[in-house]
């Protein structure tokens, strides 16, 4: 669900089945039926269209697609146009059931085509989610849904300020939560002050190992290229299953 920049890929390799492009609905005006009333320019909130003294104009880079516009239009003036805002690939790698979206460069919202991305998720089965960093509109489309919430942060003052972010976001949508930390040999002890005060579970510590990053620079997986951390990824999800009740566990794993 990191729409944005998409990278899962590059470490699972799959070999793409189905490409489908996912298009959001935008109002198309007929003048000729349009009777210059105002209403859609009134309901819009998102200013993505304005009616203007002999004409209408949309703008539907800022649609939202909710379909308010033809709705209240009284004329029937206003009817829906699909807009492209980018793909959904699924593909099998290495036993894994793989939905990945890719954003139509120069679009503005990721939410729908995240949206999209979401109803490939078969329930029966566990889910990691790759959500986009911070706490923005796309952050939280990813996250909706989730039984837990991994956040990725490091111990410096940007990872810091951003980890009480996501700390603020996932207490207001009720997710629980826990901490890895990453690079956990920098910085200093201000991170493992503030989960402890918060009382935040720190469910995992990856080193600041640079065979790490050459490893991650080639598009390989660390357990694959360095083996000896395979079991702090092991021990990283029994934590986390050990957390979620019951069922199926569905995972939302956040970057940075």
């Amino acid at each position: 669900c990191d729409v944005e920049e998409p990278n899962c890929h590059i470490f699972l390799k799959p070999a793409v089945e189905v490409s489908q492009c996912v298009e959001v609905p935008v109002p198309e005006v007929d003048n000729a039926l349009c009777t210059l009333c105002g209403e859609c320019a009134e309901v819009c909130q998102f200013n993505a269209i304005a009616c203007l003294k002999k004409s209408v104009l949309t703008f539907p880079e800022l649609c939202h697609g909710c379909g308010g516009c033809w709705l209240v239009c009284p004329a029937g003036a206003i009817t829906a146009t699909g807009r492209e805002v980018g793909v959904v690939k699924k593909a099998e790698a290495k036993g894994i059931s793989f939905v990945q979206g890719r954003l139509r460069v120069g679009e503005a919202m990721a939410p729908p085509l995240i949206r999209a991305v979401k109803r490939g998720i078969d329930a029966t089965c566990t889910c990691i989610i790759d959500a986009p960093p911070g706490t923005s509109c796309p952050v939280i489309e990813a996250v909706k849904g989730a039984d837990f919430l991994l956040l990725v942060t490091e111990p410096t003052p940007f990872g810091l300020n951003d980890l009480r972010l996501a700390v603020e976001m996932a207490r207001a949508l009720e997710l629980p939560h826990g901490v890895v930390i990453n690079r956990c040999d920098i910085g200093d002890d201000r991170l493992k002050e503030y989960c402890a005060s918060e009382e935040i579970a720190v469910l995992g510590e990856i080193p600041d190992d640079r065979k790490i990053a050459e490893a991650y620079s080639r598009g390989e997986l660390v357990v694959d290229a360095l083996p000896q951390y395979r079991a702090c990824f092991e021990d990283l999800w029994d934590r986390v299953t050990e957390r979620v009740a019951g069922g199926a566990v569905r995972l939302q794993g956040a970057q940075r």
